[in-house]
Formats: C-alpha cells, structure tokens, sequence
C-alpha cells in the first residue's frame, strides 16, 4: 500500500517541480544591474537638450578585467647590476582610443670610449581629433629623437646652428675632442628639441609635399589645383596633419648619468624621491618635471602674446584654449592652428573636394599661424644614484626611485601627491583598501618641484576627496587608473568603466600610464629595503619595498 501511494506523490512532484523550474529559470532569472546618465540629444524641437540613458552595469569582475587587459610589465637587468623595471597601462575612453605609448632600449656600442650603460626610452602620446598623429608618434618618435642624438654625437658640428654665433665659434676652435658631446646636458637637450621640430614639420608639411611634386609648371602659371584625392598618401598624411598629439618622452642616459624629459602639451611627468629621515620612518618627494602646456599656463600665455602682433594679444587665448579651440598650447599635428588660411582652402580643394568631403574650417581669429609648436620644453635630472654603491658604502639618503608618465586623463583626476603616494605605498606594499585619509600617514609626501598647473581648475574642484583608495592590481599602472575612476569606492569605479564611447568622454578621458623605477638586482633576487610605514591600522602588515 505504501509503495503504490509513494507513485502518484513521486509523479506530483515531478508534475509540479517542472514548471516551477521553467518560471524560474525564465522569469526570475537575475538581471544586468543598470543605472542612468545624463545625456545631451537632439530633441522633437530640433535642440539640443539633457535626457537620461540607462546603461548595463558592468561587475566587478569585469571591471578588473577591462582595467588589466592593456597592463604590461617589463623588467632588464643592466650594467652594474642595476634592474630597470617599467609597467604601462591604458584604459580607452574614445572608440578607437586616441592614447599611444612605446618603449625602447639602446645599448652602446662595445667600441664607445664613454662609460657602459644604455639610452633607455619611455613615451607616452594623447592624441585629439583622432589617433592618426599619435599612432605615427608612437612608431617614429623615439627613434627619430635617438637618431638625431646619433648624429650630433658622430658630427658634433651638426647641431652648431641650434647655438649662438658666439658659442658656434667657441665650439670650432676649442671644442675638446675627449668630452663625449652627448655628457654635456645642454647639446642633448637641443638635440631632442630639434628632433620633436623637424619630425612637426615634416608631419605638417607631407601634404603640402605631394601637392608640390604633382604640380607641373604649366598647371602652376594657370594656378589650377590638381585632384590628389587619389594619391596613395592622400588620406593618411592629411589625417596625420589635421589630427594632432601631446607627446611627452624620457630618456635614461645611464652611461653619463643623465634623465631628460621632453612635453610637448599638457601630459605630465612626476618623480618621486625617496628622502631618508631621522625618525626612520621616511618620505617621498614630489618632483614636477614638467608644465601644464595650456592657455592656462602663465608661461605659455607670455609666449603666445610674444609670438604674435599686439592686437591679437585678447584672442590668442580665450578660455584657457588657444584661439578659443585647442587646450594645448603645444603639440605635433593640429595643422588648423599652422597652416595659413589660403594653404588650408589649397589643400582642401586639391584632397578633399573632389570626394565630396571638406576640411574642418580653421578657427576663426587665425591671422599669423602657427599658433600651436610641438618644440618641447626638456627637463634634466641627473641620475645621481648610478653607479649603485658597493654593500660597505653608505647609500644615499636621497635618491629617485621612481618616474610617472601620464596623459591628461590621469592627473584630471589625480593630482601629484596622490600619485606619487600611490606609487609609494604599491612599491612598499600596501595591500588592501585604505581610507583616503590615512594614507598621508601611511605614505608621507614633501612637495619639491611644483610644476605648473594648466589643468581646469574647476573640474579638480570636484573630485571626491572622501572615500578610500585601492591597492589591489600586481601592475602598479592599472593600480593608478582603478584609482583615478574611484578607487575602493566600487559603485563610483564600475560606473565609470561602465559608460561606453561617446557618452563617457563627458566623464573621463583616454588614461595611458607608464611608471619606471629601478632595483638593485646584484644578488640573486633584487634586494628587498624595508621602508617604514608610519602608523599602520591594525590588521595592515609592514609594507616592504621591493627598492
């Protein structure tokens, strides 16, 4: 009796179970969190007005993935024992982005009288109205800058026209023949200048180039402009052109001993150097290596004002853009604010017209181009901590441990002390979320050089300075952008990841990070130097350099 009452139960549940497990499945299946921004679109009016689109949500899983699927990290031990590790990271906030970066290493030449060591390069690219000028950047930058110091180096007199009639004589007469020419900082810095001048001005003038070579005398005298639609380098050097970049490059000379860093634009370098203290406990300085090269910049407005004639000193900058357009006051490309009014109606009739296609029209108050120069401003340091002492020397008790460079989507939401506290606290080995408000205690920081600030003023004033930063990411690049989009605040950092091109460059820009910093590598694992860290939390282990 049991057993043939137990079937009817067993084929009830089966019966009942079923659908239950089709609703479910179905109907009460977890959904994608979303959550709304506020977008700009054209309305039933025709304006232009605010309204709101809700977007998926990504987790946090994703999150970490978005943030170290562009994170590299590379590491050489050199001469002396001396271990250069780098880690470079990016995250797009355009569709394609419009960041670029690259890397080299040059060893000397076995036969060179100088001192071992390497030419050792780092560059970071923001591009603007594309990322035509930045990906060529990327390709032709370093290189053109190495093979421009290559050349001085093996002709010094190639570089005597960059120098005054005084000190070009000076130069022939009595130039000694022992001193390498690339250990004076001053002929390096000139050759880096020339070679970020000449590689604009060959950007800029590859159109004007191919128009020049298809004309033929006759077509010149009836001043007939020819259709270069069609020329295999039509459309790719006039995109490099009308495109533009910020460009900003350093270069080890760890043979003289020497950093230089090269801006051109508003990206940013900082350094930050490890000051020994009484206490034991020790702080980081924070070195701005580089200006802000906006309207913004004081500096860049006096040049700008000196460039061109006195009437146009109100409209050479206008709301921190020069001529009221572009942010950066200099850059490669960005041939608009270059070439003359009638070169620009020339070429878009000869490139553009006959595809149907314009050029975007130069800015309005364009007199007396160029407005905007790509010669950079170059910065030395020198590398006093090279060569590394031997153990039974007393260290240094001050010494660059580190170099940040970073495009302007970063230090828009991070100021200086804040990254070099991050880097700090990664490389001493902080772990876990740490409120905002102990890490000062936890990572110290002095302020060195400031730099100048050309970033807007009121979008710094907004930042969150409540909250807690996160020390979560092995690549301490992904570490400084999770913490630029929100850090520990979790919620804020998801919706930031979240929002997909075009809406999110109202809210964040393209961030490309690379950080360089070295270890002693003389033992068979890189030397481990504790650094204090002040005042830990309970729970908190002693962070550690790996230094």
């Amino acid at each position: 009796m049991l057993r043939r009452a137990w079937k009817p139960i067993v084929g009830t549940t089966v019966l009942v179970g079923a659908p239950s497990y089709v609703y479910y499945r179905y109907y009460m299946k977890p959904t994608r969190e979303t959550f709304i921004i506020p977008v700009k679109a054209v309305g039933p009016d025709g304006k232009r007005q605010v309204v709101t689109q809700t977007l998926p949500l990504l987790t946090k899983d994703e999150v970490d993935a978005r943030l170290r699927e562009h994170a590299s990290s590379h590491s050489v031990m050199r001469h002396g024992g001396i271990v250069w590790k780098s880690a470079t990271a990016y995250l797009s906030s355009n569709d394609p982005i419009e960041d670029a970066n690259n890397s080299l290493l040059i060893e000397r030449d076995a036969s060179d009288t100088a001192p071992p060591g390497d030419y050792i390069f780092f560059a970071v690219m923001d591009g603007h109205a594309g990322p035509h000028t930045s990906r060529v950047l990327a390709d032709v930058l370093i290189p053109t800058v190495a093979m421009e110091l290559a050349l001085r180096i093996n002709d010094p007199k190639t570089g005597l026209s960059d120098v005054g009639l005084v000190q070009k004589a000076k130069s022939l007469l009595w130039r000694p023949s022992s001193t390498p020419y690339d250990s004076n900082p001053a002929n390096v810095a000139r050759a880096i200048e020339a070679a970020f001048t000449k590689l604009d001005e060959q950007i800029v003038n590859a159109p004007l180039e191919i128009l020049y070579n298809s004309i033929d005398s006759e077509a010149l005298k009836k001043k007939l402009i020819p259709d270069l639609s069609g020329h295999p380098l039509a459309a790719s050097s006039m995109r490099t052109a009308m495109s533009g970049s910020c460009a900003l490059l350093a270069m080890l000379d760890t043979s003289n001993r020497n950093m230089y860093v090269a801006c051109t634009g508003d990206s940013r370098a900082v350094a930050g150097v490890y000051e020994e203290t009484e206490d034991g406990k020790g702080v980081w300085r924070v070195e701005v290596l580089t200006e802000d090269q906006t309207g913004r910049n004081p500096n860049e407005l006096k040049r700008l004002q000196s460039e061109h004639p006195a009437d146009e000193a109100d409209v050479v900058v206008r709301n921190g853009r020069i001529l009221g357009g572009l942010e950066p006051s200099r850059a490669f490309g960005d041939a608009r604010y270059k070439w003359p009014r009638k070169v620009q109606e020339v070429l878009n009739k000869a490139f553009m017209e006959p595809k149907g296609e314009a050029m975007r029209p130069p800015p309005p108050a364009l007199k007396t181009p160029p407005y905007v120069i790509a010669t950079p401003v170059v910065t030395h340091r020198p590398l006093s901590f090279l060569p590394l002492p031997d153990s039974a020397t007393a260290k240094p008790k001050s010494a660059l441990r580190f170099l940040v460079l970073a495009t302007d989507g970063l230090w828009d939401e991070l100021s200086n002390e804040e990254v070099v506290a991050l880097v700090g606290g990664h490389l001493s080995g902080l772990r876990g979320t740490i409120p905002k408000a102990d890490l000062p205690t936890l990572v110290p920081t002095s302020i060195g050089a400031a730099g100048v600030d050309g970033k807007n003023k009121a979008h710094q004033q907004q930042q969150q300075k409540q909250g807690a930063w996160a020390f979560e990411d092995d690549n301490v690049g992904a570490h400084l952008i999770r913490n630029a989009l929100g850090g520990g605040d979790v919620m804020q950092l998801r919706k930031l990841a979240s929002i997909p091109a075009p809406y999110s460059r109202r809210f964040r820009d393209d961030i490309t990070v690379t950080v360089v910093w070295w270890e002693d590598g003389r033992e068979a694992q890189a030397e481990r130097v504790s650094i204090p860290v002040a005042g830990r939390a309970e729970g908190q282990e002693q962070a550690k350099a790996k230094l």
